[in-house]
């Protein structure tokens, strides 16, 4: 964990407003770990915490939307510019506990840390993902997984509704989510009525990324515990609902 300044390789629109980043990065990096970007001439005070996408041993790729002034500003960057990085950042996925038949459920700009994961586990994994009207990234799920599932709300593209409703949970020994907050109360509820192992990846507000400001903490079953430091991930079962 560190705070360097890399070259980005590319900087690119998806889709509407999401982007998709990659900068040169040579470390090791843990699915479902993020960093804190900025750029270099202090246009935005805060870093933007961003979800690890995909990396190489001399890349990292970060998909993200633009949602506010920072990621505004990250988006006008352009290749051979430079970004300050800091990280990785939280523990990421715990690899050996994702276990058996394994489902991978995400939500729109959610799905951006579930596909080093599903590259990652490299097995038996179906995915389910969820968007309000147009997709982005599917091909790249599709690369590392058995099946890939598709929900728009508008029905655009794949089934019309939500994602939740395709999965069949009694099929699965564990099941990863990341997303609207909404869809993974129904994940997470759907886990719990069949016993199944359920990871989540939360999505908060964060201001420093090391745990020192508190302003993403959450209550848990063994104390309030900060998303940056000691998660983002976590187990359902660790989780005051």
């Amino acid at each position: 964990m560190k705070v360097t300044v890399s070259k980005i390789i590319c900087n690119q629109q998806v889709i509407n407003n999401i982007f998709k980043i990659v900068i040169q990065f040579s470390d090791v990096i843990k699915a479902g770990q993020f960093f804190m970007l900025k750029t270099l001439n202090d246009e935005f005070l805060l870093p933007r915490p961003i979800s690890v996408h995909d990396c190489n041993s001399n890349s990292v790729t970060f998909l993200y939307r633009v949602g506010g002034r920072g990621t505004q500003v990250i988006s006008k960057l352009q290749a051979n510019d430079e970004i300050q990085v800091f990280g990785p950042l939280g523990n990421g996925f715990d690899i050996d506990k994702i276990k058996g038949k394994i489902a991978i459920v995400g939500g729109g700009i959610g799905t951006a840390p579930l596909l080093y994961l599903t590259k990652k586990l490299n097995k038996d994994v179906d995915v389910f993902l969820g968007f309000k009207d147009v997709v982005y990234s599917v091909d790249e799920f599709s690369k590392h997984s058995n099946n890939v599932w598709i929900t728009t709300e508008d029905g655009s593209v794949g089934q019309k509704g939500f994602v939740t409703s395709l999965i069949d949970f009694k099929k699965y020994d564990t099941v990863v989510t990341c997303g609207p907050e909404v869809m993974m109360n129904v994940v997470m509820n759907k886990c719990e009525e069949e016993n199944i192992r359920c990871f989540v990846s939360l999505e908060k507000r964060m201001a420093c990324g090391l745990g020192a400001c508190l302003g993403c903490a959450i209550e848990t079953k063994d104390g309030m515990k900060r998303v940056c430091k000691d998660g983002p991930v976590f187990e359902i079962s660790e989780l005051v609902r």
